[in-house]
């Protein structure tokens, strides 16, 4: 290709990294989606120039727009254990605190997507809030404890999978508590998971539904993918095995509508 083409092919890369912008409302973004779709070329020089930067490309739609992912080591890469730091509470290992964000942002994936057919239909909202994802690992802490209880002596031994270990970590955490000055502390439970849905709502993932000190989300379809992908990992199977997400988990968020898709 020209270099006139293979800067247009950067710019809709580029437009990927833009993580609210979406085709519909953009003209140039939605032709440079339209000729990903429709010119080879221009299709494999955008997914050259993405491998180039530490990125590949998950789909490309005119519903999302090109989504990126950053492979290990690139420079877009977000280190859960530098995630973790920035909220690091006083006390707590640092490699538990890592565990405990992750288990929450995994959480939150399963409970807005509890089945693979969610997953496999592109039309499919899902809804989380801050309270339910709380809730629910709660629960399945407090059902790890009564299992380890039956089974055994109640430590935990080093063949145990990290996720069964990290239950401790998660019921010693309170759920909610206020600084002297009214203000919540950063260490508890729900506000590890208010900072995940916030984090995932600025890069396009999750939106606000109603008012924001509800906490309620919805998913976007750039969310849906990212899962797809991570539904194969095994540690996503190992909290869905777990029992985080009960067969009604989605139906105990209160009935709030959900606005037509962008």
């Amino acid at each position: 290709m020209n270099p006139a083409d293979t800067a247009e092919a950067a710019r809709l890369v580029a437009m990927g990294l833009r993580a609210k912008h979406i085709p519909s409302r953009e003209t140039e973004y939605r032709d440079l989606v339209r000729r990903y779709q429709e010119d080879e070329l221009f299709a494999a020089t955008a997914d050259a120039v993405a491998t180039g930067l530490g990125l590949h490309v998950l789909d490309v739609s005119q519903r999302s727009g090109i989504i990126l992912a950053a492979d290990a080591g690139s420079v877009f890469e977000v280190k859960m254990e530098d995630y973790a730091r920035r909220s690091l509470a006083r006390g707590e290992r640092r490699d538990t605190e890592k565990v405990l964000h992750g288990i929450v942002h995994l959480a939150v994936a399963a409970l807005c997507f509890p089945r693979a057919d969610d997953l496999a239909n592109s039309s499919y909202v899902g809804r989380v809030s801050v309270d339910v994802v709380d809730v629910v690992v709660r629960d399945a802490c407090r059902a790890l404890d009564e299992r380890t209880a039956v089974e055994g002596d109640g430590d935990p031994t080093a063949e145990e999978p990290e996720l069964e270990k990290a239950w401790r970590a998660y019921v010693r955490r309170p759920e909610v508590a206020a600084t002297k000055d009214s203000r919540h502390n950063s260490d508890t439970t729900r506000a590890m998971i208010s900072r995940a849905l916030r984090w995932l709502a600025d890069r396009g993932l999750l939106q606000s539904v109603g008012d924001e000190k509800d906490g309620v989300f919805r998913t976007t379809s750039k969310y849906q993918v990212h899962v797809r992908q991570l539904a194969s990992h095994a540690t996503f199977k190992s909290l869905l095995s777990l029992g985080v997400v009960p067969p009604m988990g989605p139906r105990l968020l209160h009935a709030v509508p959900t606005p037509e898709l962008p």
